[in-house]
């Protein structure tokens, strides 16, 4: 870890490398966003959900496999209630008998001898679709207005808000980008759900806090090094903090990393973006959200 005993890496000085690589990113992520779009999940789009009981337990994995070609798209299956129960959604158009008995016809196939029965069937509207994406919509940008006036109040200064929630927005944006570029590609649903909502807003809170833990070492060095540019100020208190964001950052990535690998297939779209996330926080932190107070300041003082 000698990167970290006395750092002094010029991240104020390269800042415009930075916003060549971050404008770049942006520009691609909103071109695939316009152009292509996201893929929203049943939670967004509306389906049809039931709940299917077999006489033993079975791998969920599996059923989402054989089903798969079935109905024509992925749905998903998730373990509900008892260990033999499982709660099937899909976006099948299929009329609801026709698709009860096209699920039940082929896991009869498959499982011969392990009887499955439909104890459960519910539709999920579009209204309620609908009505979940402002939720969500309203969640995020409620979130942003909170954090500006919070940051606000803290540092009492309007430049570290606005390079904080250019920031945040900067991740949000590029891992939108990131779901649209690489949906089909990846062997994992990339679908816009609940959980990715919540990942986003995961990926808010852990991007603030390093901010903030920089912010309030620049605040501490302008109360001691008064006469000293902001550049220099910024920069000095990025290297004084870049071992706490490092390893906070890779201890936090281990956990995810595992939780990608081994949570399972309804998981992996989360854990992907929590991990695209923490990589983004930590490197707009250093080249967003710092970078863009030193100029906003050098602005505001000329």
């Amino acid at each position: 870890m000698r990167w970290f005993e006395t750092p002094n890496y010029p991240f104020v000085a390269t800042r415009k490398i930075g916003y060549m690589i971050s404008g770049t990113l942006l520009v691609i992520s909103i071109a695939a966003l316009l152009f292509k779009g996201l893929s929203y999940g049943i939670d967004f789009k509306g389906g049809k959900e039931l709940v299917v009981e077999f006489d033993t337990a079975v791998s969920v994995t599996e059923v989402r496999d054989i089903l798969t070609p079935a109905l024509g798209s992925q749905p998903e299956v998730k373990q509900f209630g008892l260990s033999r129960d499982l709660l099937v959604r899909t976006d099948s158009e299929l009329e609801a008998t026709e698709l009860q008995n096209t699920i039940l016809g082929t896991l009869a196939t498959a499982f011969p001898g392990n009887n499955a029965v439909i104890i459960k069937t519910d539709d999920i509207s579009p209204r309620f679709a609908d009505d979940l994406k402002w939720g969500a919509l309203n969640a995020i940008l409620f979130s942003l207005v909170v954090i500006f006036l919070y940051i606000l109040v803290r540092f009492k200064n309007w430049t570290y808000s606005l390079g904080t929630i250019a920031a945040i927005t900067h991740d949000v944006i590029i891992i939108l980008g990131v779901f649209v570029i690489f949906e089909g590609i990846l062997p994992f649903s990339l679908d816009i759900d609940q959980n990715i909502i919540a990942a986003f807003l995961t990926i808010v809170g852990y991007s603030l806090n390093d901010t903030v833990v920089v912010f309030d070492r620049v605040r501490e060095d302008s109360l001691i090094h008064k006469n000293d540019p902001i550049e220099v100020m910024v920069n000095r208190a990025m290297n004084s903090t870049l071992s706490r964001t490092v390893v906070t950052s890779l201890t936090t990535l281990f956990v995810v990393i595992v939780l990608f690998i081994f949570g399972g297939e309804v998981l992996k779209g989360l854990a992907f973006a929590l991990i695209v996330g923490i990589v983004l926080g930590t490197y707009s932190t250093l080249y967003v959200a710092c970078p863009m107070v030193v100029d906003l300041k050098k602005t505001k003082a000329s």
